[in-house]
Order: structure tokens, then sequence, then C-alpha cells
């Protein structure tokens, strides 16, 4: 699109639009008419609701069209990641005293203890994705931070593809629920073992092996989310519906960046946020 100097210029536009704005235009309203406030209000306040089928949906239909796991295992990896809230926190004397010091403060999210950065106020980004060339995010939630990982484990992992057969995660995910869900799915889940290092049984090699690939897979897809969706810092929301809705919503325009880019035949791992940003 060329760049508009003058109010007169984007006003000539707005009154002629392209084919394209006139299908968007055409999609947006019904019988000439555009939705009030309160329907985009009540529509975007429902929306978060259809985001983790839609996630999924679409994580298996990436999986088809771009078979990640043509010449290598097919294993996915499962983790959380912390988002930081906007404004203040919460202390845990005020909480439990019933005070909010500040409106600023966002009194739905909660305390969790990370071992990089300690204790954090905000939310967990629950994400399962495709270890392999190519990063697809398959199943996703947000909850406050202090929901247990393993807690949340199971409805992650109940919807994924059949092709699955490895799951890997760090030792929050060695918990009798998430083992019992991989075995009704025929799923191998490597863990990290409990227990002081070095480890010395039978599996351990295999286990840095699997423990590697984690690292470099889902580790490392969480810090390109946060990069190119600027939540290295706080999330622009305050609330749990705002916040699942912007979190979700922004690994389902991930997801689908990647079908487009995949569709042009576009590398689909460099130059992911400047594709973004001029779309």
């Amino acid at each position: 699109m060329r760049h508009l100097h003058r109010p007169g210029e984007l006003l000539a536009v707005l009154d002629e639009p392209t084919p394209e704005m006139r299908q968007i235009r055409a999609l947006l309203t019904k019988e000439g008419r555009w939705p009030s406030r309160r329907t985009w209000e009540r529509r975007l306040g429902r929306l978060p609701e259809s985001l983790p089928a839609q996630l999924g949906c679409m994580g298996h239909c990436l999986i088809e069209q771009l078979q990640p796991w043509a010449r290598c295992g097919r294993a996915v990896a499962i983790d959380s990641t912390v988002l930081y809230v906007r404004g203040g926190v919460w202390h845990a004397k005020h909480r439990a005293a019933g005070i909010v010091p500040h409106t600023s403060i966002d009194t739905q999210a909660h305390w969790t203890k990370s071992g990089w950065h300690g204790w954090v106020y905000g939310w967990k980004l629950h994400l399962v994705s495709t270890v392999a060339s190519v990063w697809i995010p398959l199943a996703a939630e947000l909850t406050p931070a202090n929901v247990a990982d393993n807690e949340q484990a199971p409805s992650l992992l109940a919807d994924l593809p059949d092709e699955v057969r490895f799951v890997l995660g760090d030792r929050h995910y060695n918990a009798p629920n998430v083992r019992q869900v991989c075995e009704q799915d025929g799923r191998i889940l490597v863990v990290s073992q409990y227990g002081a290092y070095p480890h010395t049984d039978a599996g351990v090699e295999v286990r840095r092996v699997f423990h590697k690939l984690r690292s470099a897979n889902l580790e490392t897809f969480n810090e390109l989310f946060k990069a190119i969706f600027d939540v290295h810092g706080s999330v622009p929301t305050k609330g749990w519906t705002a916040t699942r809705r912007f979190a979700l919503g922004a690994l389902f325009v991930y997801q689908l960046m990647l079908l487009a880019r995949f569709e042009a035949g576009l590398d689909l791992r460099i130059g992911l946020k400047a594709f973004l940003k001029a779309a």
C-alpha cells in the first residue's frame, strides 16, 4: 500500500476502496449496515472460548499441509512460558487481605516461581508444538501463573494429531495424570526425572538427547513468539478474557502466517516478524 501524507488522500482511498476492501466491507456489513459497538464487544467476549479449538483444528491442517515429520521422528514438546502482567503486581499480603492498592493491578493474574526469573506475577501460556524443522503450535491455553503445568497438560494432549508418538517435557510433566493420558493414546512420554544430578539410570542418555530436542524447539519457539508479538515485556491487555484472546489469537495469527508463507513458497522460520508487520 502506498503511503498517504494528507488527510484528503486517505479520504479518497476510503471513498474509492480497492476490490479487496470492497470484499472485506461486504463481509463486515449486513444490508449495508455496520454492527454496533455492543455487537463487537459481545462477540469479542465470546471469542476466547473458541480459540483453543480453532488452534487445534488449524494445527491438524498445517500438519497435513506441511508434513513436518517427513524426515524426523513424530514428536511434540509441551511447556509453559510466563507472560508478565500490565500494570502493578498484587502482593500476597494485600491479596490475603482483599486490598487492591492501585487500579492498574490485574487481580485475575497470579504468582509463580520461575527457575530463570524468580517470582513472577502474571500469566502462563501453556503450549504444545511440533519438534521438527518447522514449529507448528498444535494446542494452547492461557491460565493464571499459579496453575501447575501437569494440571493443564491433559486437556492440551487430548486432541493431538494421530501421528504423534513422543511427548517431550520437563520434570513438571513427570506426573501420573500426564503419563496416563499418553499411555491411553499410545504415546511415549519422555520427561526429566526427579532426584539429585547426575542421574545414573539406564535411560539417562536417551533422555538427554530428547531434552536437547525439546529445548531447541519449544523454548526457542517461545522466544520467537514473544519477539514477533512484542511480549518480552508485559502483555498489552488486562484481565483473563482479554489476555487469553490476545495470546491465543496471536498464536492463531502465527498459524495463518505459516500457511500463507507455505503457499507462497517462503521460508517458514526466517523473516516471520517482518512478514507480519508488512501484512
